[in-house]
């Protein structure tokens, strides 16, 4: 196979949706156990890396949308199983990541604060909640029930 046809069928025959939902799934996983980490260590550090880590949900989770979106005009011609649930679950993700990274934008300490430390944490399970759901309602597209 020539690369030419290789990067035609990256672009015209692979659905763009399985390169991208992967990213969204593995870092909520992942922001949620370095907070629960800087939480038990009491690590600033680790609770950057979640914060950090959870501001990458945001962009991750536009471009997995974003791609969803076209994978189901163009592979399901709009019809993929659970697709208005999916949407609805993606930017609610969207929304509880971007809120709770602006959240931590405007109050750094929000972690080590009694009465923002449960939102904030809420937030980081909410979210890995949603990438999960996500992920298996994917997997029964994929696979059925």
């Amino acid at each position: 196979m020539n690369p030419i046809q290789i990067v035609r069928d990256m672009i015209f025959v692979h659905p763009w949706h399985p390169l991208t939902v992967h990213f969204p799934i593995a870092l909520t996983a992942t922001a949620l156990l370095f907070v629960v980490l800087a939480l038990w260590r009491k690590s600033q550090w680790l609770e950057h890396a979640a914060y950090f880590t959870l501001a990458l949900v945001v962009l991750g989770t536009i471009v997995a949308g974003l791609t969803g979106l076209r994978d189901n005009l163009f592979r399901y011609d709009g019809g993929a199983p659970f697709a208005s649930d999916k949407v609805f679950l993606a930017g609610t993700l969207w929304v509880v990541s971007l809120v709770t990274t602006v959240s931590r934008v405007t109050r750094r300490d929000m972690l080590w604060q009694p009465n923002t430390m449960v939102l904030y944490v809420a937030g980081f399970v909410a979210c890995f909640g949603l990438a999960a759901t996500l992920g298996l309602l994917g997997s029964i597209i994929l696979y059925g029930v």
